[in-house]
């Protein structure tokens, strides 16, 4: 950058207008589409009935004094059903 005018740099000894840098660097920015709004299919729909459902069995059969298959029906429903159908 030495040796150069006000206003020009060089980069690679090619002389490059600073201006005109900053004009294609604005340019060349595109609209961000909004990924806000959520959309709710049925696949989520189906993920997060089995989920209940699994949570609801897991809850019946730890009542009735299952051990094995109710924590793994809870957790089954909780950690990996029902965040499936909030994020898919």
């Amino acid at each position: 950058m030495r040796g150069t005018p006000a206003g020009r740099l060089t980069i690679a000894g090619d002389p490059i207008d600073s201006q005109m840098v900053m004009s294609n660097r604005t340019a060349a920015k595109k609209p961000v589409e909004s990924r806000g709004a959520l959309r709710f299919t049925r696949v989520n729909a189906i993920l997060l009935a089995a989920g209940l459902g699994s949570v609801a069995l897991g809850y019946a059969l730890l009542a009735r004094g299952s051990t094995v298959a109710a924590p793994l029906l809870l957790v089954l429903g909780y950690a990996v059903l029902i965040p499936l159908g909030i994020i898919r």
